[in-house]
C-alpha cells in the first residue's frame, strides 16, 4: 500500500480539470458558432469509412439529487419530455445531412437525466428513428445509463431487443444516512434485482457507478457498499471522486460542505475503494475506472491502447464524436461544439433546421499536441516520445523543454513520474494523482485566476 503524508496530499490536492478534453470546456465561448460547426462536418463527411461515436443526451429527471452535477431537467409532466424527443429526432436528420456518407456508429450511449425516464416505447421510438440516419456496426458498443429506481423489467425486455448491450447502473452509496444526504434513495435490494434480470436477458457488460467523498460517508459505511457491489460482479465500476462545485450547480447548495469528508478522509475512501477491487479480482483503469481482467477496458490498458471522449474511457481509438440533445458536445474535425443548454434556445434551432450549436472552440496546433499527449498519461499512464514526434513532426524533448523540466525537478523527485530516454511514465502513486501529472502539459492552467473552475483533484 503506498503512503501518503499529509504534507503531500495537501500539495497535490488542488483544483484540476478532469481532462474529458483538452481544452477543457472552460475555454469554449461563443465566437464558435453553428456555421463553425457545419464546415467541421464537412470536413469529416470528406472520410465516409471514418467511424464515429454518437452520443444522445436525454436531460430529464423526476427530481434533482444534490450531489449531481449533470445537466439535467427536472419535468414532472410527461408532455415537456416528449416535446423533446421529437426535437432530438430532428436533430438527429439535420445532422445526417451534413454528414453525407459518413454514418457508420461504433460507440453509441444515451446519457442523462435519467434515459429510463422515458417508457419502453418512447426509448424504442427514438432508436428506430435515429437509426433511419445512421447504421450500427457489427461490433458497435451500444450503452445506455439507467436508474434502478425508474427502470423496469419492460424497460430492460425492450432495451435487449433494440440491441443494446452494455448498461451502465448508478448507485452512488447505498448507506440510507448518506442517502438522506445527497436526497437519492435506492436500495441493494431493487439493484441486485434489476442487475440479476440484466444478466437473465443476456446483457454482457454491465457498470456500476459508485461516488466517495460524498457528504456523512465514512470509511466503515462505504466498506459496507463496497462489500455488496462486489458480491454482484459487474464487469466495471466507475468511482467517482465527488465534485463539489457549488459555483457550478446551484443544486449543491443544498449540501453543508461541514458534512464533506476532509481531504485525508477523502483519501482513504480512495485507498479503500483501491484496496478493496484491486484485491477482488479487478483492474485500475485510467482514473476513478477498474475492471475485470478480460473486459475490453483492461485488456486495452495492458496492451497500452486505452483511450479516452466524453463517453468515458473507450477501446475505439481516434473516433471522432457526435452529439444529439441539449448541452451535448461533439469533437470533429478538430473542434469542440456544444449545443445550447436551455431546451427554448435548442428547440428554436432545430425546429428552424439548424444546427443547434451555442459555444464551442477549434483547436490549434498546439492544443491537438497537448491534448494527445494529455490523453494518453489520462489513459495509459506514459507517452512515448517517438509516438508524438511521428504523429505531429516535432522533436518532443524541444517542444516540451520547460514541461520535462517540471516533471524532472517536481515530480520525479516526488515519486510521481518517471523519466527515461524515450518515455515520460506516471508511477503507482503518479497515477492516483493522474490528473496533477497530466496539469503539467496544460497551456491554459497559468492563465486561470483565483476564481474556482475546477474541482479539487484528492
Amino acid at each position: 500500500m503506498i503512503e501518503l503524508t499529509p504534507d503531500l496530499l495537501a500539495r497535490y490536492d488542488r483544483p484540476g480539470p478532469r481532462y474529458t478534453s483538452y481544452p477543457t470546456a472552460v475555454e469554449f465561448n461563443d465566437s464558435f458558432g453553428p456555421d463553425d460547426y457545419e464546415q467541421r462536418l464537412a470536413e469529416a463527411a470528406t472520410t465516409p469509412d471514418g467511424p464515429l461515436s454518437l452520443y444522445v443526451h436525454l436531460p430529464f429527471c423526476e427530481a434533482r439529487c444534490s450531489f449531481c452535477g449533470c445537466h439535467v431537467v427536472i419535468a414532472r409532466r410527461e408532455s415537456v419530455a416528449d416535446a423533446y424527443l421529437g426535437r432530438v429526432i430532428g436533430e438527429a436528420e439535420i445532422l445526417a445531412d451534413r454528414l453525407g456518407e459518413r454514418r457508420t456508429i461504433t460507440q453509441y450511449h444515451w446519457g442523462g437525466g435519467t434515459p429510463t425516464y422515458y417508457s419502453p416505447d418512447d426509448l424504442a421510438t427514438l432508436h428506430r428513428a435515429i437509426l433511419r440516419h445512421f447504421a450500427l456496426a457489427d461490433d458497435a458498443e451500444v450503452a445506455l445509463e439507467v436508474d434502478p429506481r425508474v427502470t423496469t423489467s419492460d424497460h430492460l425486455a425492450m432495451l435487449k431487443e433494440l440491441g443494446f448491450n452494455r448498461l451502465s447502473l448508478g448507485v452512488q452509496d447505498f448507506d440510507p444516512a448518506v442517502q438522506d444526504a445527497i436526497g437519492r434513495h435506492q436500495t441493494m435490494d431493487e439493484t441486485l434485482e434489476l442487475y440479476r434480470e440484466a444478466r437473465g436477458l443476456g446483457f454482457g457488460s454491465i457498470n456500476v457507478d459508485l461516488i466517495y467523498g460524498l457528504p456523512g460517508q465514512t470509511v466503515e459505511s462505504f466498506g459496507v457498499t463496497m462489500d455488496e457491489i462486489l458480491s454482484m460482479r459487474p464487469d466495471r465500476l466507475a468511482v467517482y471522486s465527488f465534485a463539489y462545485v457549488p459555483w457550478v450547480k446551484p443544486n449543491q447548495k443544498r449540501i453543508d460542505p461541514e458534512t464533506l469528508p476532509g481531504r485525508d478522509d477523502k483519501f482513504a475512501l480512495l485507498s479503500l475503494v483501491s484496496d478493496r477491487l484491486v484485491s477482488g479480482g479487478y483492474r485500475a483503469i485510467g482514473m476513478d475506472h477498474f475492471a475485470l481482467p478480460g473486459d475490453e477496458l483492461s485488456i486495452a490498458a495492458a496492451n497500452g491502447t486505452l483511450s479516452r471522449n466524453f463517453m468515458g474511457y473507450t477501446t475505439k481509438r481516434g473516433t471522432e464524436m457526435v452529439a444529439l440533445g441539449t448541452s451535448g458536445i461533439s469533437d470533429v474535425a478538430g473542434a469542440y461544439a456544444q449545443n445550447h443548454k436551455r431546451l427554448n434556445s435548442y428547440y428554436t434551432a432545430v425546429d428552424a433546421g439548424r444546427l443547434p450549436i451555442e459555444r464551442g472552440v477549434a483547436l490549434s496546433d498546439d492544443d491537438r499536441i497537448r491534448r494527445y499527449v494529455i490523453t494518453e498519461l489520462m489513459c495509459n499512464a506514459r507517452v512515448v516520445y517517438t509516438d508524438v514526434e511521428e504523429r505531429f513532426g516535432i522533436v518532443f524533448a524541444d517542444y516540451f523543454a520547460e514541461e520535462l523540466g517540471r516533471v524532472a525537478s517536481e515530480l520525479v523527485p516526488e515519486g510521481m513520474a518517471t523519466i527515461d530516454d524515450d518515455r515520460i511514465g506516471a508511477t503507482e502513486l503518479g497515477s492516483i494523482f493522474i490528473r496533477n501529472v497530466a496539469m503539467t502539459f496544460d497551456a491554459y492552467l497559468a492563465t486561470k485566476t483565483d476564481r474556482p473552475v475546477f474541482s479539487r483533484t484528492v
